[in-house]
């Protein structure tokens, strides 16, 4: 398959709210010699958000960054397993991950806009995919749908870099679905933000996913509830000095904190170790 397969893989109607539009099949995820997940298959449902879950070094970042081959980035980086989008194997060897991440985008932990203006950080991913269509329309409408256009648009020009930590984490989302991604990844997308920020975000993403498909990792359990419908929990299997992160369960998100099935979750969700 090549990047055209790929981009195809967006033509057909969206898939129906629940079905898959990332599955997820993770074998092993190793960095060099070091296995750091291991049998997690996590599918990302299409019109909902899933949540990820768990303690520090349990390798939910990991499995999140595989989802749109991020982690490419790490030379040492080599996943056993298969990833699917809307059925194409990600990881095939005649796809580009470039192709991968126009359809499925990123937000990070930490804001990270671009020393640019307000307009030039949103059009920035559309100027790199060649957009021929309204590029002012589709950056207001971006910032529009990340809930920023009121506070911005009489600052265009303005550095995104003078914006305060909610709207720059607001600024990165505009940009992300700039291009119209069908998935959309969030790595702790709250973690450096304040209360105030914190619920326009989660608003944000409770909106977003009419649209689109929403992966987020959170150390915030109370986060997990309230945004994520299905949640994913996450441990960390520690033997021989090291630690290798794994799937414990997965399910509708009030099923996971209200009866979960697993021990290992019952006491992570009840407080008894983090």
């Amino acid at each position: 398959m090549n990047a055209t397969a790929l981009e195809a893989a967006t033509t057909p109607p969206p898939a129906a709210t629940g079905e898959p539009a990332i599955d997820a099949r993770i074998d092993r995820i190793y960095y060099g010699k070091f296995l750091a997940v291991r049998d997690s298959h996590v599918p990302v449902e299409n019109g909902r958000i899933t949540g990820f879950i768990g303690p520090s070094g349990c390798g939910k970042s990991t499995v999140l960054r595989s989802l749109n081959r991020m982690n490419d980035l790490i030379p040492v980086f080599r996943l056993e397993g298969k990833v699917t989008f809307r059925g194409q194997d990600i990881y095939a060897g005649n796809v580009d991950p470039v192709v991968v991440r126009r359809h499925i985008g990123m937000v990070f932990q930490q804001p990270n806009p671009f020393s640019m203006s307000v307009f030039e950080n949103v059009a920035f991913g559309l100027r790199l995919n060649r957009y021929r269509g309204d590029l002012e329309g589709r950056v207001e409408y971006s910032l529009r749908r990340a809930a920023l256009w009121d506070e911005v648009k009489d600052k265009l020009k303005a550095s995104g870099l003078a914006l305060s930590g909610g709207q720059q984490q607001r600024l990165c989302i505009a940009r992300a679905i700039a291009t119209e991604p069908t998935v959309l990844l969030m790595d702790e997308p709250c973690s450096a933000l304040d209360p105030i920020a914190t619920r326009q975000v989660e608003e944000l993403m409770l909106d977003l996913k009419n649209e689109y498909s929403v992966a987020i990792v959170t150390h915030n359990m109370q986060q997990a509830q309230r945004v994520a419908d299905t949640t994913a929990f996450f441990s960390v299997d520690i033997s021989e000095g090291s630690r290798t992160g794994f799937l414990v369960e997965m399910g509708p998100t009030e099923q996971v904190f209200a009866d979960p099935k697993e021990e290992l979750t019952r006491e992570y969700v009840r407080g008894e170790f983090s």
